[in-house]
């Protein structure tokens, strides 16, 4: 039988605990109010960084916090969720929409509620630098870095097929062979021509897309009927000019080395280019290997005869012109290799000729 004094401790200890318990209750209930209370300012009243929110159609208020969470727009996706139904807000609308941390949830509400872009549009006036031989990876890379538009976006629309049908009317002799041709990569791989772009802030990532391909019409109108007699397709005069592009000569080797590409055409020789086999393996520079040249691609030249699939980059207007104006074809050279150093290019008939021109070519370096 417990004595008076053992009971008493025992009821000592259980209130102990359930002071304990009680206070603890009260910290976490004060803790939550006080990140509730946070949570319902602004993420950070000093940040007017702009980001690009992607509201899907049919997202639920939840799934709409989630997204303004992971993207830095509000602190808590559970405490937007709870003001837009403690508010009894409604109507929020799917669409591309330029958020900032400084925004209060109220402000965030009012715009989802007046609805977005149907395309990503960018935040701030910029531009955006193509250059000379760039692919559309590259091209995809510096748009992340100098817009407000993403990389996957990018490449995205250059594939999408409802947008290619709207640009091929708009640009049939340009775009109708690469619409056409089989195993691309990217459609508009080559044809989103090298030059600095304005972003205005009303720029849609279609409208920035749309004017790169409108200056490469711009650039070729004059030559389709060149093209057309010279017995080519666009895409396959736009494919030799990418593999021109990347030879950095000057432009009369430019044009022997088209020459020189042409006549293996014309004799269904491969045209073993290492720029189409870097971009097979989807590398822009490395040490080729053995196994590289034997890669299992359309795009790798050295084992498909022909033009394969289409560009391998953006050409210039000196690549496009190199391929319509070959020099010394007559010659029927059918290799060539350049000094890194003097740039000098050895040209060659014969597979004996050019290895002992790459003698002399390593010998030089």
């Amino acid at each position: 039988m417990r004595s008076r004094k053992q009971t008493s401790l025992g009821k000592k200890i259980i209130i102990w605990i359930i002071g304990i318990l009680v206070l603890l209750a009260i910290t976490i209930g004060f803790m939550g109010y006080r990140y509730f209370k946070q949570a319902l300012k602004p993420l950070d009243s000093k940040d007017d960084t702009v980001s690009q929110i992607h509201v899907p159609m049919g997202a639920s208020n939840k799934q709409i916090g989630s997204i303004l969470e992971r993207k830095g727009i509000v602190k808590s996706g559970v405490v937007f969720d709870y003001y837009v139904k403690s508010s009894n807000l409604t109507g929020f609308r799917a669409g591309y929409y330029q958020l900032k941390p400084s925004m209060s949830l109220k402000t965030i509400s009012k715009k989802l509620q007046a609805g977005g872009s149907d395309q990503p549009i960018q935040s701030s006036s910029g531009k955006l630098l193509v250059r000379e031989g760039a692919n559309i990876d590259q091209i995809a890379k510096e748009i992340s870095h100098t817009t407000d538009f993403s990389a996957a976006s990018f490449k995205k629309l250059v594939n999408d097929k409802t947008y290619l049908a709207k640009l091929e009317k708009m640009y049939p002799e340009l775009l109708t062979s690469a619409m056409e041709a089989k195993d691309v990569r990217y459609r508009l791989e080559g044809y989103l021509y090298p030059a600095t772009y304005e972003v205005k802030k009303d720029t849609s990532l279609q409208q920035l897309v749309t004017q790169m391909v409108a200056q490469t019409n711009l650039i070729l109108k004059p030559d389709y009927a060149k093209i057309k007699k010279a017995k080519m397709s666009v895409q396959e005069m736009m494919t030799l000019a990418s593999l021109i592009e990347r030879e950095g000569v000057d432009q009369t080797d430019r044009r022997k080395m088209a020459g020189a590409l042409e006549n293996r055409i014309d004799i269904d020789m491969p045209l073993q280019s290492d720029v189409a086999v870097l971009y097979a393996i989807h590398r822009n520079n490395k040490e080729l290997t053995v196994k590289d040249l034997k890669v299992d691609s359309p795009y790798n030249l050295y084992v498909h005869p022909g033009y394969g699939p289409g560009p391998f980059d953006s050409p210039s207007k000196s690549a496009i012109d190199a391929v319509l104006n070959p020099l010394d074809r007559s010659k029927k050279y059918l290799y060539f290799v350049a000094n890194t150093k003097t740039k000098k290019v050895y040209y060659a008939k014969t597979f004996d000729q050019h290895q002992a021109n790459i003698a002399k070519y390593a010998k030089d370096n």
